[in-house]
């Protein structure tokens, strides 16, 4: 199974694929995809199509079988809020087009699944995510969170899987 996981940002669009074949995880790529501040009216509507067009080379480019999408944390500036549940927005529509489900987490899951704590610094995330992820080359802290929600989502897919093999073998 080849996991897509994001990190959603107006800015810096954190993005990380990974292979998961049992237990054993196999970094594939990671990056992070910028959208630039334009002029005019037209700057955020620019921005999510920079935005757009990148995430959608990396699903042509990767071929994932699943995404997941970290949740947006809110802040008390409600309009920076907004803007980057846009840029979140993005990140769920690029690989519902490419016809994939689309797992979500909150930053705290993320955390406590890979590091073990919920409230765990960027510096113990990008650490763990080393741990998983021998010999890997990280793009910068937003691709390091991308990895972080592929490990995630794949921890999540394979529970998921175990508790419905042994639903149906409960069932006879």
């Amino acid at each position: 199974m080849r996991v897509l996981g994001i990190d959603p940002g107006l800015r810096n669009l954190g993005w990380g694929i990974i292979d998961v074949q049992g237990a054993r995880l196999t970094h594939v790529a990671n990056g992070i995809c910028h959208s630039t501040p334009g002029e005019g009216d037209g700057d955020l509507a620019q921005r999510l199509y920079s935005l757009h067009s990148q995430l959608t080379e990396v699903l042509r480019q990767y071929q994932p079988g699943t995404a997941a999408v970290e949740h947006t944390f809110v802040n008390k500036d409600a309009v920076a809020t907004l803007k980057l549940g846009q840029a979140r927005g993005i990140a769920l529509l690029v690989p519902a087009q490419f016809g994939l489900t689309v797992g979500e987490y909150a930053p705290n899951a993320v955390k406590k699944t890979v590091v073990g704590v919920g409230h765990a610094a960027k510096v113990q995330i990008d650490h763990m995510v080393r741990l998983h992820l021998p010999g890997v080359k990280i793009a910068g802290p937003d691709a390091a969170d991308a990895l972080a929600v592929a490990i995630c989502h794949a921890h999540h897919c394979q529970s998921s899987g175990r508790l419905e093999e042994a639903l149906r073998r409960a069932a006879g």
